[in-house]
């Protein structure tokens, strides 16, 4: 089942071209209640709504450097700081944007914006200290995110050995386009991924290339505890602009349109716009970090 969130903050799930709405609030709610809401009567053609990002989490755990060969492709290119599995931050909700929605390049702030193509995890119920057997009974399903990251405030934060601004600013958390139920996706570690700037494929991949497991990651977070809805991404997979031998070229810049795509799921898309263009007016002044 894949259930949305649409034009003014509805919930449904699709059903072929048409979206049925669900009689609940949000998909928070959905999750927290543990029971399957009843449809309202109402339906709308899935081309005539617009979606918005799925779910807006209590807790978005982020995952960094999970994928072998991201970290091999920091090794390659002389990355200042060691990527490795294990690296864990909270995400800001507040700069989770959805499908079609743009990804504001704060000129003043980066002048190296990138792209990261990741699978992330929805948890159906609370929970706390328990083991990779018993993980996967506490997801509900599966949906895309793109982490954007700001790579000169990334390198200079991880001077500190921690980072998160470069990562949180305001729309720099694509979320969509929907949440694929678990019971349509019976092995996470069986997915196809590619991520795709103005229809040039950058970053192509598989899940089954984590160093961990999706279990293993979400019982090693576990003692800080879950509730109903919470998003867990999984690292993102090789490609990025910045670990690239011409990252100058590759980085992201307003007119730039971003698809990113897993199997399964489907494709989460976000144009890319300048400052201006979404603030009407320009920057004031130029951050150093």
């Amino acid at each position: 089942m894949k259930l949305v969130t649409f034009d003014d903050g509805k919930v449904g799930r699709i059903e072929g071209d048409e979206v049925v709405e669900l009689g609940v609030p949000d998909l928070r709610t959905y999750f927290e209640r543990g029971e399957v809401p009843r449809a309202t009567g109402e339906t709308f053609p899935l081309a005539d709504v617009r979606l918005r990002a799925p779910i807006i989490p209590k807790k978005f755990f982020h995952t960094a450097g999970n994928f072998r060969e991201h970290e091999e492709e920091s090794k390659r290119v002389g990355w200042s700081h060691a990527i490795a599995p294990w690296i864990v931050f909270f995400q800001n909700v507040d700069a989770i944007v959805g499908p079609e929605e743009a990804v504001v390049h704060p000129q003043h702030l980066t002048e190296e914006l990138d792209y990261e193509l990741e699978l992330a995890v929805v948890i159906g119920k609370p929970g706390k200290w328990f083991s990779p057997e018993e993980a996967m009974d506490y997801v509900a399903g599966y949906v895309i995110f793109n982490d954007i990251t700001a790579r000169d405030i990334q390198r200079r934060e991880m001077e500190s050995g921690v980072f998160s601004f470069c990562k949180a600013i305001d729309t720099f958390c694509p979320l969509g386009p929907w949440i694929v139920t678990a019971d349509e996706i019976p092995d996470p570690h069986d997915l196809a991924m590619e991520l795709r700037v103005n229809g040039e494929v950058r970053q192509t991949s598989h899940s089954s290339r984590m160093s961990v497991t999706i279990a293993e990651i979400l019982s090693h977070y576990s003692p800080l505890g879950y509730s109903a809805g919470d998003v867990v991404s999984t690292g993102t997979v090789s490609g990025v602009a910045g670990f690239s031998e011409d990252a100058a070229s590759l980085y992201l810049k307003p007119g730039d349109v971003m698809e990113a795509e897993i199997e399964r799921i489907g494709v989460l898309r976000n144009p890319v716009i300048s400052w201006e263009e979404a603030h009407g007016e320009p920057a004031t002044g130029r951050a150093r970090w």
